[in-house]
C-alpha cells in the first residue's frame, strides 16, 4: 500500500469519481490513476469502487469504510509536513484564509502591513468565502482557517473563536432629508428605496429581516456584496446605501454623509474558524493574534482541546472583542 494511492482513491471519490478530473488536478495520467486503484484493490482484496465498464459509478460498502480512513491519513501526513517545515523555518510558508470581499478590502490592509514587518517570507493567499466550499476546504487542509459570521450555516465541526464584530451605517448624498433627521428608525428609514450590503453569506439579507422584525417592509432596490458598487449607485440617486461602518472612508467618501444606526442594528459577530486537527505552525498564531489579539496561542491550543463549543465560548470575555 503507498501514500500515492491512497491520495488517489481519496481524491477520485472527491471529484464525483470522475477519474479524468481528477487526473488533471493532480497532473498525472488517468490511466496511471486507475492502474494505482486496482493494485490497492488487489493488495486489500476488496473494491473500493463499482465499475460499469472503465466508468466508476459509485463507492462500495467497503469504500466507504475505508474513504473516511484515508481522508484521516492524508490529515496526518499534511500535519507531518507542517510540523517538519516549522522546525526549519518558522517564519517562511504559506497562509491560506478565506475572508468576504469587504473584510479583505478595508480591515485586512492594515493587518497585513504590520503582520508583514515580522513575516516577509510568509506568503499570503485571501480567497473569497464561498460557504459550503469553504468548509470543505478547511476539512481537506486548503485553508489554514476562515473568517465567518457567526450563526452562518456549516462549520459544525469547526472551533469558532471570536473574532471581531462590525456595525452598519447608512450612506446618502449631502443634502438628503435624512441628513436632517436627529434619529432616524425603522418607520422613517422604511419610506425610502434601500441599497444593502450582503457579506452574511447564501441567501439572508438581515437587513431586511430586522425590519420585517420589526412589522416594516422595506423597498430594496439593489443587494452587493462590494461596497464601493452601492456607493456609486447611491451617488447616481439610486437609494439610501446601508453598508459596513468600516466600508465608509473619509478622504474618499466626503460626498457622501454618514449616519450611524448602532441604535437599530446590533453589531454582526465574525468568528476565526478552522478545523480542530489544523497544526499552528507560528505564523499562523501570529497572523490571528495581528487580526484579533485576544486570540493568543495560548487560548487558541486551549479551544482545539476543548469539545465542547459552549464550553469554546466562554473562553472569551465578549467585552475583549474589538467592535469595527
Amino acid at each position: 500500500m503507498k501514500l500515492q494511492q491512497i491520495k488517489y482513491i481519496f481524491e477520485v471519490a472527491r471529484n464525483q469519481l470522475n477519474v479524468s478530473a481528477t487526473a488533471e488536478s493532480l497532473f498525472t495520467s488517468q490511466p496511471g490513476i486507475s492502474k494505482q486503484i486496482r493494485l490497492l484493490e488487489d493488495e486489500l482484496g476488496v473494491e473500493i469502487f463499482v465499475r460499469s465498464g472503465k466508468h466508476l459509478t459509485n463507492i462500495t460498502p467497503a469504500g466507504r469504510e475505508i474513504l473516511p480512513v484515508a481522508e484521516h491519513i492524508l490529515k496526518q501526513v499534511r500535519k507531518i509536513q507542517d510540523i517538519a517545515a516549522s522546525h526549519v523555518n518558522h517564519k517562511e510558508g504559506r497562509l491560506n484564509l478565506s475572508t468576504t470581499h469587504t473584510f479583505s478590502r478595508y480591515f485586512l490592509p492594515d493587518v497585513v502591513e504590520s503582520y508583514r514587518k515580522q513575516y516577509q517570507k510568509v506568503a499570503l493567499h485571501i480567497f473569497q468565502s464561498n460557504g459550503q466550499q469553504t468548509n470543505s476546504d478547511l476539512d481537506e487542509g486548503k485553508l489554514d482557517f476562515a473568517l465567518v459570521h457567526a450563526g452562518e450555516n456549516g462549520f459544525v465541526d469547526k472551533v469558532h473563536l471570536p473574532c471581531f464584530s462590525w456595525k452598519r451605517c447608512i450612506i446618502v448624498p449631502s443634502g438628503h432629508p435624512l441628513t436632517r433627521k436627529e434619529l432616524i428608525n425603522f418607520d422613517i428609514l422604511a419610506q425610502y428605496p434601500l441599497l444593502t450590503h450582503t457579506s452574511m453569506g447564501g441567501d439572508r439579507n438581515p437587513i431586511l429581516a430586522k425590519f420585517k422584525e420589526h412589522g416594516f417592509s422595506p423597498e430594496i432596490v439593489f443587494s452587493a456584496t462590494d461596497c464601493e458598487v452601492i456607493k456609486s449607485y447611491v451617488r447616481m440617486g439610486l437609494g439610501v446605501g446601508v453598508i459596513a461602518n468600516m466600508a465608509y472612508e473619509e478622504h474618499l467618501d466626503s460626498d457622501l454623509v454618514k449616519i450611524p444606526l448602532d441604535h437599530l442594528f446590533a453589531p454582526s459577530l465574525v468568528n476565526v474558524v478552522f478545523d480542530r486537527n489544523l497544526y499552528f505552525r507560528e505564523y499562523i498564531f501570529a497572523f490571528i493574534e495581528t487580526l484579533a489579539p485576544q486570540l493568543t496561542r495560548d487560548l487558541i491550543l486551549q479551544a482545539q482541546q476543548t469539545k465542547s463549543a459552549n464550553k469554546v465560548s466562554k473562553l472569551i470575555d465578549p467585552e475583549e472583542v474589538p467592535v469595527l
